[in-house]
């Protein structure tokens, strides 16, 4: 069994382009369905911001995901969706 405090220890890396997206913040899980929805990641290279001061976040839906190594998440993304809090 793997811990959310586990998951948020782990680098982020896309398998696309090689590029590290960054640390977990959040994770989305359905509650009904006792199932993780999607990983919610502060960018890589500190925080980015655009206008009023709100910070982008990057969303990756549990489909995207490859694998959960020991350090790592690698997963496969063509275009990063931001979630604009």
């Amino acid at each position: 069994m793997l811990k959310v405090s586990d998951l948020r220890l782990r680098e982020v890396i896309n398998v696309v382009d090689g590029r590290r997206l960054g640390p977990i913040k959040d994770i989305d899980i359905d509650v009904e369905n006792g199932t993780i929805r999607a990983l919610v990641l502060n960018p890589e290279g500190g925080r980015m911001f655009r206008m009023f001061g709100r910070q982008e976040d990057i969303v990756i839906p549990w489909e995207n995901i490859n694998k959960i190594g020991i350090d790592v998440i690698l997963v496969e993304l063509e275009q990063i969706a931001y979630n604009y809090q």
